[in-house]
């Protein structure tokens, strides 16, 4: 006979796994869990009906079309006497590398097209930051380069780059007008900017009368824009601040 304690457990004394409950109870899903609740009632009473969409599909639709319905509702930006050309805000300056590499990049991918291109060196000239802290708001933050197309706000140096490489960017300009021969102007030779011819650069007229006073033809470094190459019906504009 074989001793009790050589023989196997039995497996009926065995005890099975507890199943896992089939709905969450801790409280923070107790929304998921109701319509997880929802879809297993409507499978029982039409077993033949459709399969409807999981509920995470369903929360992913969601957020998809609330980020579209949000963007799709947010006021786009638009720079007023500019629907012929396109308008980049941009810096000359080394400073900031990051910066300066940016905006020499947009400056060459836009200039690749051959269309009417304001260039607004905030640099150069301090009405442009003037004009960009009215369009944009005083007191929000932004990032050079800032391009417009047709008088609206496309982006900065990252979305510009990234409708170039897809050919979205050929066809939001598309449709400007041409400029004919080389895009470099010879008289300023692409710097949009000139010495004062007043004032020769010094941004200081003498006379007898009076002494020194401030030219009033040139801004506060001693340049006016190029009479050559910039747009016609380009003025500077005071925006109220928001």
């Amino acid at each position: 006979m074989i001793p009790q304690w050589l023989r196997s457990p039995s497996r009926a004394a065995t005890t099975k796994p507890t199943k896992s409950p089939s709905h969450f109870s801790f409280s923070s899903f107790k929304d998921i869990d109701a319509i997880l609740k929802e879809e297993e009632e409507q499978q029982v009473l039409y077993p033949q009906s459709p399969k409807r969409p999981s509920i995470f599909h369903r929360v992913k639709l969601s957020t998809t079309v609330l980020r579209a319905w949000s963007a799709s509702n947010r006021r786009p930006l638009t720079l007023p006497n500019a629907d012929q050309r396109v308008v980049v805000y941009l810096t000359s300056l080394r400073v900031v590398r990051k910066t300066f590499e940016d905006c020499k990049t947009v400056r060459s991918i836009l200039r690749g097209f051959n269309v009417p291109i304001d260039e607004r060196d905030v640099s150069l000239d301090s009405s442009f930051l003037d004009e960009l802290q009215g369009i944009i708001g005083r007191n929000k933050s932004f990032t050079l380069p800032l391009v417009f197309i047709g008088g609206t706000y496309i982006g900065g140096a990252e979305e510009v780059k990234r409708l170039h490489e897809c050919g979205e960017l050929k066809k939001m300009i598309g449709w400007l007008p041409s400029v004919v021969g080389s895009s470099v102007c010879n008289l300023c030779e692409g710097l949009r900017f000139i010495l004062c011819p007043q004032c020769n650069g010094s941004h200081k007229i003498y006379s007898e009368k009076t002494g020194f006073r401030s030219c009033a033809d040139c801004n506060t470094n001693g340049l006016v824009r190029c009479p050559s190459c910039n747009p016609s019906g380009h003025r500077r504009i005071s925006y109220p601040f928001s």
